[in-house]
């Protein structure tokens, strides 16, 4: 029997696998395809990372669009999918679940109505600048991170729609900002097979899996960004320590702090989900205005409480009439 099984073999799956081995645990990983790899980006503001967090590419400029351009002074980075797929030898790769005393879904979420979707592609570039999101064409946002190698990642994002905006409308969004007259059409799209085009489609509200869960499946996903990866990375020690001391590694995973934060953010989902395109700009350039530790409090805080409802007050408060009561409902 082994202490450990974790069942899945994403990012979340192997950084909890690879945390209990390091802490002497017995530990198995149910992957069917170890030798696959993840063609994913996984973008994560660095100071959500635990040391030694390995990466492939760093922005220290990053800018965002609503109305106004906005700098925003944190570090953005690209993980090492390479590093982040490897584990130790005293992790065994199974191909089937096994007898463990605990047992963790790492399978990802499965199911949610609210749905972020997005189309990419990697064009040449030497720019080292992330634009995180870029809101002044319409109800999608451009999004662009350098990937190393003088590539870089453009990808056109739904953030959050019920249900999600079909692949091939962004598709053809992304295209055409590459048209004489785009925003991009200085630029050309590098010559990319279509099997290595990047395409996202994950649920933004799926409910936590029953039982012992790691990751997306555990809920980890951010309501209202997509973000999961990092919390994962970042918690994956926190559980493995608790293991290995005998404690119910439920409470770090869901501590009282962190359901009250998700409860908020998911309060913070269905606003975004009823503001039409207009109205999206409006709400982010007032989220890009706040001090930059409320920003920081709502996006990556997951047990503060107290920066997460001062963030949404702060923004409330400033926002006009008619955009409050679009908020209120």
């Amino acid at each position: 029997m082994f202490d450990v099984l974790v069942i899945g073999g994403g990012p979340a799956g192997r950084a909890l696998a690879r945390a209990c081995a390091q802490e002497g645990l017995e530990t198995a990983i149910v992957d069917r395809h170890p030798q696959r790899v993840w063609t994913a980006t996984y973008g994560a503001w660095a100071d959500e990372l635990p040391p030694g967090t390995p990466t492939k590419a760093i922005s220290t400029t990053v800018r965002a669009y609503a109305r106004e351009e906005h700098l925003i002074p944190r570090t953005y980075v690209v993980l090492d999918n390479a590093r982040l797929h490897e584990l130790p030898d005293t992790v065994t790769v199974v191909q089937r679940p096994a007898p463990a005393r605990y047992t963790f879904n790492a399978t990802g979420a499965r199911k949610g109505r609210a749905e972020q979707t997005a189309v990419g592609t990697v064009i040449e570039s030497d720019s080292t600048d992330t634009t995180l999101m870029d809101w002044r064409n319409g109800d999608t946002f451009l999004y662009t991170v350098p990937l190393g190698d003088n590539r870089l990642l453009v990808e056109e994002t739904c953030l959050a729609q019920r249900p999600g905006m079909p692949l091939s409308e962004l598709r053809h969004r992304l295209h055409a900002r590459f048209l004489p007259g785009g925003p991009l059409g200085e630029l050309r799209p590098g010559r990319t097979p279509a099997e290595t085009e990047e395409r996202v489609r994950f649920p933004l509200d799926a409910p936590r899996a029953k039982g012992l869960a790691f990751g997306a499946s555990a809920g980890f996903t951010h309501p209202a960004t997509g973000y999961s990866v990092a919390v994962s990375l970042a918690l994956a020690p926190r559980v493995a320590q608790a293991i290995n001391a005998g404690e119910d590694p439920q409470r770090v995973i869901w501590s009282r702090k962190a359901r009250i934060v998700h409860a908020l953010r998911r309060l913070g989902l269905e606003a975004l989900l009823r503001l039409d395109a207009d109205e999206t700009r409006d709400f982010f350039e007032l989220f890009l205005q706040l001090p930059v530790e409320l920003q920081r409090a709502y996006l990556s805080g997951r047990e503060d409480v107290g920066g997460t409802v001062a963030a949404m007050t702060t923004l409330f408060r400033r926002a006009p009439w008619r955009l409050r009561t679009k908020l209120m409902r």
